[in-house]
């Protein structure tokens, strides 16, 4: 089946697999002309080819290089000439282990690839499109943002950090651009294998709809979030957790 130009275009960071792949498969499905970013080169051309290297480019580079932030936007203007949505999925989270003893240089790299990006990618699109065609942020956080997470700390410091870049950005960028974000709890991606492997069936145990995430569920978020259907949405955290949250205060 031909999928019909939407006439949009579509950046989204760290996109080579997982959530971000997820994402831009949405999208891609719609209609939308996408760029994908990654640091794996070679990951970032299958990604194309199995996207479609007629509707899809790729940029290799670290998420928090500003020179790569610079490019990647470049090239996308360049490939579609426009940027209308901007997706911010590149994370990390290289520690696992209680706060008192987390290497606060440790912290410092998980907030400068997973907030400070974020927020390098959004000026960079803000300036070369969207200020004055328009368009949507979405960010992708975690339900480790916006709840406590035992060992992982850092990152879900930095995904609370990214809820509120959204919520500031909602407000000075309106009304021309709608910024949201996107909670998830547990997606089976390589990176969250360490959370379910080798007891998948006892960790999807504790979710209401049976199951973990996949990153179709997050392309299907991302995908309302940049459309039409949610033009009166901003300044939001959309939480997509399997209904996990349900159990809260549960014994």
């Amino acid at each position: 089946m031909t999928v019909q130009d939407s006439g949009k275009t579509a950046l989204i960071t760290g996109a080579s697999r997982g959530i971000g792949y997820g994402i831009a498969e949405a999208l891609v499905a719609r209609g939308d002309r996408v760029c994908i970013t990654g640091r794996n080169e070679d990951a970032l051309k299958e990604a194309v080819e199995k996207l479609g290297a007629d509707r899809v480019i790729g940029v290799a580079g670290k998420a928090h290089d500003e020179a790569h932030q610079a490019i990647a936007v470049e090239r996308t203007m360049e490939a579609f000439g426009r940027v209308d949505f901007l997706i911010n999925n590149a994370g990390t989270n290289p520690v696992f282990g209680p706060m008192a003893e987390l290497d606060l240089n440790v912290a410092r790299k998980v907030f400068e690839t997973n907030v400070i990006s974020a927020l390098g990618f959004a000026q960079q699109t803000w300036k070369a499109w969207q200020s004055e065609n328009g368009g949507a942020i979405v960010n992708i956080a975690s339900v480790a943002g916006v709840s406590p997470s035992p060992f992982i700390g850092a990152y879900g410091m930095s995904k609370a950090a990214m809820v509120n870049l959204s919520l500031q950005l909602a407000h000075e960028f309106a009304p021309k651009v709608r910024v949201n974000s996107i909670a998830p709890a547990v997606i089976k991606t390589q990176f969250a294998k360490a959370l379910y492997e080798g007891r998948e069936e006892e960790a999807a145990a504790a979710y209401p709809l049976g199951r973990l995430g996949v990153p179709e569920d997050i392309g299907g978020a991302a995908a309302f979030l940049t459309s039409s259907q949610s033009d009166w949405i901003t300044g939001q955290t959309l939480v997509v957790d399997g209904g996990i949250f349900l159990n809260a205060g549960v014994s």
